[in-house]
């Protein structure tokens, strides 16, 4: 069942997603520059945003932290990426 649900997914779900994407018209300047800004720090978010996850999930996983523990460290670790990968783009 889980491999008929992914090929479908990979058929249809994915290809209309990127269609509907592809067909949206922006209609101010602040929501062009910021779908420049997300398309742009994708990638670089997407290279390295792995090895902070494992990180905080065997933090998390290891130490037993609770939702209201880890939502500060999780909120950094989100910002702190983002910034990372602003860096990256840039430098």
């Amino acid at each position: 069942m889980n491999g008929l649900y992914d090929s479908l997914t990979v058929i249809f779900i994915f290809p209309l997603i990127i269609y509907i994407g592809a067909n949206g018209k922006n209609k101010s300047k602040l929501t062009n520059k910021i779908c420049a800004f997300l398309g742009d720090i994708s990638y670089p978010l997407y290279i390295i945003h792995f090895p902070f996850i494992y990180l905080y999930c065997a933090w998390v996983f290891d130490n037993n932290i609770t939702i209201s523990q880890g939502i500060w460290v999780g909120t950094g670790l989100l910002i702190g990426t983002l910034l990372l990968s602003y860096l990256s783009l840039r430098l």
